[in-house]
């Protein structure tokens, strides 16, 4: 390694410990005020030209805006739609109704596992944000638990929608890596489901019972209001959609979703089939089809006030306009570490070390995802260094490789990752809670992933 990784290393560490230090200090700068004010020393301490320097911000705040944004926004439309309709309140009193409160975790878990396939992470943390809330504020009503109801049922969520993004195709980052390496994708499928289960449950459930105890996290009123019903609708249970058409309005873009997932799979990408499901199940596409039918099944098929939804609508996207900015300045931070270059300095680092494959692919994945702030970054990072050994090894399970590098991108999602931002936010936490809540979650996930590899690589391979 040069000096000069050496010096890129330390400004990555310090430029995480500065930000926190601005949020969390007396100071108390607003979180985008303190991801700007450190993405600027990074460039400058990296000698980063001004003019690059401000395009990276920029370009790395819009990238992650049009990536999150948009779906963020009609996500919350669609959750005051649900939320106005009572479809939310009819869901959540359904789980309620059949299981135990104790139980509510491993229930949350199995929705989100579902959810998780087809989705990013961020995609279906914003759909199943209703629910969560919803559910959460029942607890509240209704049992004597200590501590934060949202993180008991909110945790078990995180934990699921994170194991499938990091370790089961469809999702970009695993295919990212199966492409690269050349290997099989249902064998990669298999181990992903396989391996993402006790993360799972390790990371969800059993996390969550320990954890939500010790914290009092409760969401900004306004946020808790937007996916709550109104009282006259909480009311009238009889004028509520049936939960069956509610389901499907809730559900309509993570099928939209499945069903790309499925095309991807199933058909060549040049077909007509594989096309048409790409845009229906783009996450932007999928997510508006989600809404307009949302508000054409539950609203106006039912001779409900249009004027009241366009005021309900508008007033969904009050609560998330500061989530979004904040999002946008972990975007900026991220792409100026990028830009920077840190990641070639970790891939000059990981050269010091002589590892097994898959425990080398786990901790390049991961030592480029937490210092670049991008798991995809991490991915594209370690599946291309590992590539070379892909044709020479034949005794590598390269599924196996696969799964590990995407399980190492997981690990301790923090500050200058964007979906660290819309937990914080989402849930009203602190810096210190969002990190006993995200980040341990998926640092729980990403070492539980790396163990089942290495179980899984004892037995015989599947391909």
């Amino acid at each position: 390694m040069s000096s000069g990784d050496f010096q890129l290393l330390a400004t990555a560490l310090a430029s995480v410990l500065i930000l926190v230090a601005l949020i969390v200090s007396r100071i108390k700068m607003h979180p985008l005020l303190a991801l700007l004010v450190v993405s600027i020393g990074v460039g400058l301490v990296t000698g980063m030209p001004i003019d690059h320097l401000v395009k990276s911000i920029t370009n790395g705040a819009g990238k992650t805006l049009g990536a999150v944004g948009l779906v963020v926004a009609l996500g919350a439309m669609l959750g005051k739609v649900l939320a106005d309709t009572g479809v939310t309140e009819s869901i959540s009193n359904f789980i309620l109704n059949r299981t135990s409160v104790r139980g509510l975790p491993w229930a949350m878990a199995l929705v989100a596992f579902i959810i998780g396939i087809p989705m990013f992470f961020e995609v279906g943390l914003v759909v199943l944000l209703p629910l969560i809330f919803s559910v959460a504020r029942k607890v509240e009503e209704t049992s004597t638990r200590r501590g934060s109801a949202y993180v008991y049922v909110g945790v078990p969520v995180i934990a699921a929608l994170a194991s499938m993004h990091g370790m089961v195709p469809p999702h970009p980052g695993p295919l990212t890596a199966i492409a690269t390496l050349n290997t099989s994708v249902g064998a990669t499928l298999i181990y992903g489901f396989i391996a993402a289960i006790p993360a799972i449950v390790l990371s969800g459930p059993l996390y969550a019972a320990f954890i939500a105890p010790r914290l009092t996290v409760r969401p900004d009123e306004s946020l808790i209001a937007q996916f709550s019903p109104q009282t006259d609708t909480a009311a009238n249970a009889s004028s509520r959609p049936g939960l069956g058409l509610g389901l499907l309005a809730a559900l309509l873009p993570a099928l939209l979703m499945l069903c790309h997932a499925l095309g991807e799979l199933l058909f060549s990408k040049t077909s007509a089939v594989a096309q048409v499901t790409a845009f229906l199940g783009n996450p932007v596409i999928a997510m508006l089809i989600g809404l307009l039918f949302a508000t054409i099944a539950l609203v106006y098929a039912r001779r409900g006030d249009a004027e009241h939804l366009q005021k309900s609508l508008t007033a969904s996207l009050k609560p998330i306009a500061g989530v979004l900015l904040i999002i946008a300045g972990g975007g900026a931070f991220q792409q100026v570490l990028t830009d920077a270059k840190v990641g070639d300095a970790i891939v000059h680092l990981t050269h010091q070390f002589a590892l097994s494959p898959l425990i080398l692919g786990w901790i390049i994945s991961m030592l480029l995802s937490v210092s670049t702030g991008s798991a995809t970054v991490g991915i594209v990072g370690a599946a291309g260094l590992l590539a070379p050994l892909a044709g020479t090894d034949a005794a590598l399970n390269l599924p196996l490789l696969a799964l590990s590098i995407g399980c190492g991108s997981l690990f301790f999602n923090y500050a200058n990752h964007a979906g660290f931002w819309l937990v914080k936010e989402s849930f009203g936490m602190t810096m210190g809670e969002a990190t006993k809540t995200i980040s341990v979650v998926q640092s729980i996930v990403a070492v539980v992933g790396l163990v089942m590899v290495l179980l899984l690589n004892l037995l015989p391979p599947l391909v």
